[in-house]
């Protein structure tokens, strides 16, 4: 397929071990722009070598880099995506097919397969949600915190996106601490204080809608693991919180 109309924008986290594979995988797009936080391995080495554009985090906002890297853009169409999905031919053609026909939605979504310590996870977190995958930057304003599409048909892709997420345990749990914490910074900078239902209710009804209500424990073991893991981050995003309005590391 042609991706000449394509910039893609992925998001890296010491993501070497996936990057060359990811890239190739991401061959059909005309430019790719890589947003790389604060990696200590050689994953900015290894996308400058084969070709990718990079944008530093630093201190930043994951949000404002992607916001700057959608300005930055060749094209009008953005394929948003982490180093650690994996898209299918399949998907690759339907992203194809959609963005050649006449009239074109402004965003298009796909649900998230994810591989676990080496198990495919069919319920529980990713169970019924869909991921922002394409979209024209001229008709859709990206924002991570308020998806404009809430309030109207979403367009969504039959295939899924393989996320190949966590190299082992110690991985997920920085990755999933990163976020939290981000998260956090982002609420104190919004003025939003922590308060019970953040610390006892949230993390429950987060372990509860997972491993209950969204099938969670017909994935087994690891189902059970991702939805307490899952849940305690969130009790860890509003701990953080916390200790920035205490002025606490």
């Amino acid at each position: 397929m042609s991706g000449k109309n394509i910039s893609v924008i992925s998001l890296c986290y010491n993501d070497e071990t996936y990057l060359k594979k990811h890239l190739e995988n991401l061959s059909f797009a005309e430019e790719i722009i890589l947003i790389n936080n604060n990696s200590t391995d050689k994953s900015v080495e290894i996308a400058q070598e084969l070709g990718a554009k990079i944008i530093q985090q630093n201190n930043n906002f994951q949000d404002d880099c992607i916001k700057l890297a959608i300005e930055s853009t060749k094209n009008n169409w953005i394929l948003l995506v982490s180093c650690t999905d994996h898209l299918s031919q399949e998907l690759i053609n339907e992203i194809s097919s959609g963005i050649s026909k006449p009239k074109t939605a402004s965003s298009y979504y796909s649900g998230q397969t994810l591989f676990f310590f080496g198990k495919t996870i069919k319920y529980g977190v990713f169970l019924n949600r869909k991921k922002l995958l394409l979209f024209d930057k001229t008709r859709h304003s990206y924002s991570k915190s308020v998806d404009t599409s809430l309030f109207k048909r979403r367009k969504i892709f039959k295939n899924k996106i393989a996320s190949f997420a966590y190299k082992n345990f110690d991985d997920f749990s920085n990755r999933l601490n990163m976020i939290r914490k981000e998260e956090a910074q982002v609420l104190f900078k919004k003025n939003k204080k922590p308060n019970i239902y953040h610390f006892f209710i949230k993390p429950f009804y987060v372990f509860f809608s997972q491993f209950f209500l969204k099938l969670g424990f017909l994935n087994g073991r690891e189902g059970f693991i991702l939805a307490y893991i899952c849940a305690f981050s969130i009790l860890k995003r509003y701990l953080i919180l916390w200790l920035l309005y205490r002025n606490m590391d």
